[in-house]
């Protein structure tokens, strides 16, 4: 079982569900992220999805998108992500880690040279956010021999045949979009979470199932948990950083604070 696989059964076993953070590397900058990995490991985060800066996303919602220019002009390109990952691994970084990012920077790499540098790093898994599951069986099969966990997304608008496409593909967990549209904060859990889920289930077997889009405060994270086997959080966290930057305030700090209330939650 990869270090992804045992998160979710730790959590499992407690009671719980599983905590997935979201952060955007670089973001006010690498020195920064650097210090901010192990911090939310200690303040609860079971997994943690490292945002790789793109400048033309398209899942993401306005706050990761200022978070993905901050990353780029502090000089966040993928291989200095792979760099900084390699150095917290050295620091005895050992919570999970899942790179979260586009297409065109790993194929500018090379698929082969990514999935290599990315294991030696200490990379877990890999999330290719525009890469669609029928053309991912080759990146998968790459991945899986470095060791790596293809993680793949399912939307409320994804058919079963996808679902069923994704569960063969996919290691790790199998990441659920609550609602159609781009990350960010919303007000709300949305209606036919519980069934969107049990038809993900269906088609991915026993894999994890992590649902995120839209999910930022205790409560939310609370609902979700009674759903899923984990949580992913982003947008509300990438804002509790851009709050403290603007306010003069250590921006590690106001993470790692969100991400206590937000761990405290997750029990069934």
């Amino acid at each position: 079982m990869s270090r992804i696989g045992r998160a979710f059964s730790r959590a499992a076993r407690d009671g719980r569900a599983a905590l997935v953070v979201f952060v955007e590397a670089g973001d006010p900058s690498l020195e920064v992220t650097e210090r901010l990995l192990p911090a939310l490991a200690a303040a609860g985060a079971d997994v943690i999805e490292l945002g790789v800066p793109f400048s033309d996303p398209i899942a993401d919602g306005p706050a990761i998108q200022r978070a993905s220019e901050r990353g780029l002009a502090a000089g966040a390109s993928l291989s200095a992500v792979l760099d900084l990952v390699a150095r917290s691994r050295a620091s005895g970084l050992d919570v999970p880690l899942v790179l979260f990012g586009y297409a065109n920077p790993v194929l500018s790499m090379g698929e082969a040279v990514f999935a290599a540098r990315a294991a030696a790093a200490g990379v877990d898994g890999a999330l290719v956010t525009d890469l669609p599951p029928e053309e991912g069986a080759a990146f998968a099969a790459t991945l899986k021999a470095a060791r790596l966990d293809p993680v793949f997304l399912l939307a409320p608008t994804s058919p079963p045949k996808r679902a069923k496409t994704v569960g063969r593909l996919s290691r790790g967990f199998v990441y659920v979009v609550s609602r159609a549209g781009v990350t960010g904060v919303r007000a709300d859990v949305p209606s036919g979470l519980e069934e969107l889920v049990g038809r993900v289930r269906d088609g991915v077997g026993r894999l994890p199932v992590a649902v995120g889009f839209g999910i930022s405060t205790p409560a939310q994270v609370a609902a979700v948990s009674c759903l899923a086997d984990g949580v992913v959080v982003g947008s509300a966290v990438v804002l509790s950083m851009e709050d403290a930057v603007r306010g003069g305030a250590d921006p590690v700090e106001a993470a790692a604070a969100l991400v206590r209330a937000l761990a405290a939650a997750t029990s069934r």
